[in-house]
């Protein structure tokens, strides 16, 4: 890694500060965890939920801005994060090193303090797990590296869940690896049409290193991993039908998009249709999923 030094400091912007946390993933780390937190079993007072969903969005803000402080030389060389605040030159790395860290304490202390101790950890662990095991560790040295960092992305239905139940029982794991088996498919997706921007960058991202056909026939298994982890809770009686029809019939649509993309063969990216659907269908596939969840919740209570 090599973090750009400036003799000047730069005073970073609010809206600059916001794009480090990286808002459009956050938005799906929100949802998951407000979906998590509505479907645990009990109650929870709508300020201390409001606090544990107040504290995840931080949590996995400081986790974005950690991940852009240490990446920014990678950032640079990829069209779609060279406008980034750092690789841009609008910040510099202390700055977006402290706000990362400072972030991350704070949320952890809000969550611990407000809610429980237990949502806390969870949240903590998270945080380190992307930053430090994701982010520094698995992204530069192994095409698994989206596989294995897939599960700090998976933690907040958990944390949602532990934030009003105070325990964790297979429900909030089944959660876990629906978003953990989602995540390979999804990204490498994108990582499909978008392949010589990590090729430049050097990272090891799996059509880099394994090549397109083989990525492919990735996706295609783990979609069927998928289905049986989105399917699970249903069929041991854990939801009731309004969830178990959405999640047969959307992991359905996601294995053929997924096998479709693994039936393949174009190489040049303006023309990968299969992959584009398949990535453009996953987004609105976890989202519906996570709010059948919640309506199957609410409705058959």
């Amino acid at each position: 890694m090599t973090i750009a030094t400036t003799s000047s400091y730069k005073l970073a912007s609010a809206r600059d500060l916001f794009a480090l946390t990286k808002p459009r993933v956050m938005s799906l780390v929100i949802f998951t965890a407000i979906c998590g937190l509505l479907a645990a079993p009990g109650t929870i007072h709508p300020v201390l939920g409001f606090t544990a969903i107040l504290a995840i969005s931080l949590g996995a803000g400081a986790s974005a801005a950690l991940n852009q402080w240490y990446e920014q030389d990678i950032d640079a060389v990829m069209k779609r994060t060279a406008n980034r605040p750092l690789p841009a030159g609008r910040m510099d790395s202390e700055t977006a090193l402290h706000f990362g860290i400072g972030l991350a304490v704070f949320s952890v202390v809000l969550m611990g303090l407000a809610v429980n101790w237990l949502s806390a950890a969870i949240l903590a662990f998270s945080i380190f797990f992307y930053a430090v095991v994701y982010t520094i560790w698995l992204k530069r040295s192994t095409p698994q590296n989206i596989v294995i960092g897939g599960a700090a992305g998976a933690f907040p239905p958990v944390i949602g869940w532990a934030a009003v139940t105070g325990d964790i029982t297979l429900m909030p794991v089944l959660l876990f690896l629906v978003v953990f088996f989602w995540t390979p498919p999804h990204f490498w997706a994108l990582a499909l049409f978008v392949n010589s921007d990590y090729s430049k960058a050097g990272v090891p991202m799996m059509p880099v290193v394994a090549g397109r056909q083989s990525t492919r026939r990735q996706i295609a298994a783990y979609s069927v991993i998928l289905a049986i982890c989105a399917i699970a809770p249903f069929a041991l009686n854990m939801t009731g039908a309004i969830y178990g029809t959405v999640a047969i019939v959307l992991s359905a649509i996601f294995a053929i998009l997924s096998f479709r993309v693994g039936l393949s063969k174009t190489e040049e990216p303006s023309e990968m249709k299969a992959e584009k659907h398949l990535f453009s269908f996953s987004i609105f596939y976890l989202f519906a999923l996570f709010a059948a969840v919640v309506a199957d919740r609410i409705i058959l209570a």
